[in-house]
């Protein structure tokens, strides 16, 4: 078993390191949210006074962070302070050029970076079930195998620094374009008259079949459970949909690639979920789309 330094326990870090800590590893853990620190002690975890003292005796360091700003200036605090030989594992989904820069920053210290952003959700987070998607080198890849396996049920290594977060909003691009497309169907076969689940008899077994509609089907009571038999409470937030498609535009405006459905995507994810979205699933535009002007 491992000391692990485990910086960032919101919703999806704090279940993430809670299963590291069943499995058995020694876990130091800081936020700089009093209620996270207070929940991860209660699940006996050391709580550290700051970021860098949570690292200094870690042989691996993982960081669930928000935006690609917040983890550099946790890689500055902590990379000093870190020893040499350990892997650091951002888990954060952020720009690819902060990602690199983080790279760059952990091997100039001696350490072993790799960006893994994950898919699964707060379920899969809690579940021990997500993918992860990762980018670096062999040895950090195959030194933190273990723990990918001990927190999720995959881990894919896309390549060098960044492709993990390649790979991310790639994705969840098409994801979102997917789940509009999903939503825009249900709600055009009811103005049509046609059931949901006589919809998704159809769909979900012949050539529009996918995920949006297989596994997480965006109508009440039809298909396996998802966040639409919960009143859309979230698996997936509208605004972090809104976030990965914001990256994926900005990814695709730096290497010149048109991506128009994800642009059109992000758009329309930007109005659901600064409006009635807001705290709601992100399969929940189904909503918005059955009351939105057409244009």
């Amino acid at each position: 078993m491992s000391r692990i330094a485990f910086i960032g326990l919101g919703n999806m870090g704090l279940p993430m390191a809670v299963n590291l800590k069943k499995a058995g590893h020694d876990l130091v853990v800081y936020d700089t949210i009093a209620a996270a620190r207070e929940k991860a002690g209660a699940e006996g975890m050391t709580i550290a006074e700051n970021a860098a003292a949570a690292v200094g005796n870690a042989a691996f360091i993982i960081t669930m962070l928000p935006n690609g700003a917040i983890a550099l200036r946790v890689f500055e605090d902590v990379v000093p302070a870190a020893r040499k030989g350990a892997a650091i594992i951002d888990c954060s989904t952020i720009d690819v050029g902060s990602a690199k820069k983080a790279h760059e920053m952990a091997s100039a210290a001696g350490l072993l970076p790799l960006d893994a952003p994950v898919s699964g959700g707060i379920g899969g987070a809690a579940a021990g079930t997500l993918t992860f998607m990762v980018g670096g080198s062999d040895a950090a890849f195959e030194m933190a195998k273990p723990l990918f396996d001990t927190m999720g049920q995959k881990a894919v290594h896309c390549g060098e620094a960044g492709t993990g977060q390649a790979a991310k909003i790639c994705n969840n691009m098409l994801l979102g374009i997917s789940m509009i497309g999903a939503c825009e169907a249900f709600a055009l076969a009811e103005k049509l008259g046609l059931s949901a689940q006589a919809a998704f008899d159809v769909i979900s077994t012949s050539s529009g079949a996918c995920w949006s509609v297989n596994t997480y089907c965006p109508v009440p009571g039809i298909g396996p459970q998802s966040p639409a038999d919960n009143d859309y409470k979230p698996g997936f937030a509208a605004e972090l949909m809104l976030k990965d498609l914001g990256l994926s535009q900005e990814a695709a405006a730096q290497v010149g690639q048109s991506t128009p459905m994800g642009l059109n995507a992000r758009q329309l994810y930007d109005r659901f979920a600064s409006g009635s979205g807001a705290g709601k699933d992100f399969s929940g535009i189904i909503e918005y789309l059955k009351t939105a002007a057409r244009s």
